[in-house]
């Protein structure tokens, strides 16, 4: 413990520890809309079954993105307290882009269980409201994940 300089420890807490805060915050907020989803009606209409599946994976991915930045600050101070640890950041790295990865296969997820339940509550809308319901431009956003954010902390 003698040889951890004032402030080393605290440098990949500062780094990383906001993205990690906001994907789990991330997390939390799509769990809380998966269960919400899946107590409404939304799992019987025609595809939500199968949407909501989707969506557990989504959720299981931003969850694992953000145990992985989570591991990344833990790679980053083990060099300094354990002598045989690694000593280039390369494992934090590592971490950093996988978490990048399944936050980017989750906003993908997200965005194609968009645009279907998007398409579905225009083509039910659309006999009671006309072709304007489309033209207008809502669409129903699920929370799509920064990935950026995770990307930008992997540098």
């Amino acid at each position: 413990m003698n040889r951890i300089r004032h402030g080393e420890v605290a440098k990949p807490v500062r780094e990383i520890a906001p993205v990690s805060l906001r994907v789990q915050e991330l997390a939390l907020q799509c769990t809380r809309q998966l269960h919400d989803l899946s107590i409404s009606q939304y799992a019987t209409m025609k595809g939500g079954e199968q949407n909501l599946a989707h969506l557990v994976g989504a959720c299981s991915q931003i969850s694992l993105a953000a145990t992985l930045c989570n591991l990344a600050i833990r790679h980053r101070t083990e060099v300094l307290l354990y002598d045989d640890a690694d000593p280039t950041p390369a494992a934090s790295r590592d971490q950093l882009r996988r978490a990048s990865d399944e936050m980017q296969q989750a906003a993908a997820t997200y965005r194609a269980v968009a645009v279907r339940l998007s398409r579905r509550l225009a083509s039910a809308a659309a006999p009671r409201q006309g072709q304007h319901a489309m033209a207008d431009g809502s669409t129903v956003t699920l929370p799509e994940p920064a990935s950026a954010a995770v990307v930008h902390a992997r540098r």
